[in-house]
């Protein structure tokens, strides 16, 4: 099985249309979204039915349960998401505010004798950053009884081994950190004998995502993370 793993498209359509098709390109079986489809970004409404409409598996990100409940319980509260909670809050149609609702908060499922789970922060938190390497990733894969773990939040991607069991991480697609302006998912290949991790790194046209942001009074320490990925 052959699985896209994409996430923190943070209202970035450019991004997020560029990312499927490049994954549809790799003959994958499935896409899976480990959540935050909005904040930041331009167009909170265009990217949630993007992924409705493309009937792709999503779990619930923190800052979709931050714009939810129009409070700070799971995003940080400072001078940018003041400005990008409510503003996406107050643009985000009913039925896609409801589709937000629906949405589960843990996918798992077994296929040839592993356990897969795709969480967006941990299995703790959907807030929790594991980060390649920290104490907290390894309190959480000690405790996972699965096979192989994938998560989101953190924007930085990798792959890291626990043992027999996996950490993966597939970056994001809307708003990297990663010091370039570039998007990241993971192509997840599941055979009989391992699992493959193929972390990939893509461009796209971000500067007409900016200049929307722009347009739209957006505030410059998102537009600029956009420019930078930083």
């Amino acid at each position: 099985m052959k699985i896209g793993i994409i996430s923190d498209i943070h209202g970035n359509l450019e991004a997020l249309e560029e990312a499927f098709s490049n994954i549809s390109e790799r003959n994958v079986d499935t896409i899976v979204c480990l959540g935050d489809l909005t904040g930041y970004g331009p167009y909170p409404n265009e990217v949630v039915e993007f992924i409705r409409e493309k009937h792709i598996l999503n779990i619930l990100g923190n800052y979709d349960a931050a714009v939810l409940e129009k409070k700070f319980n799971y995003i940080r509260n400072n001078k940018v998401n003041e400005f990008s909670m409510p503003w996406t809050a107050a643009q985000l149609k009913e039925d896609n505010l409801n589709y937000l609702k629906s949405l589960p908060q843990k996918i798992s499922f077994r296929f040839k004798n592993r356990e897969i789970c795709f969480v967006h922060g941990s299995t703790r938190r959907i807030n929790e950053y594991l980060y390649k390497g920290s104490s907290e990733a390894k309190e959480v894969m000690e405790a996972f009884t699965g096979d192989v773990l994938v998560c989101g939040h953190t924007h930085i991607p990798y792959k890291e081994e626990y043992g027999p069991k996996i950490l993966i991480n597939d970056g994001s697609i809307g708003k990297p950190k990663i010091g370039r302006p570039n998007g990241t998912y993971v192509i997840m290949n599941v055979d009989d004998d391992e699992v493959h991790v193929k972390l990939v790194e893509f461009t796209y046209g971000y500067e007409k995502t900016a200049s929307a942001m722009e347009k739209k009074g957006i505030v410059k320490p998102c537009i600029d993370t956009i420019r930078t990925g930083l």
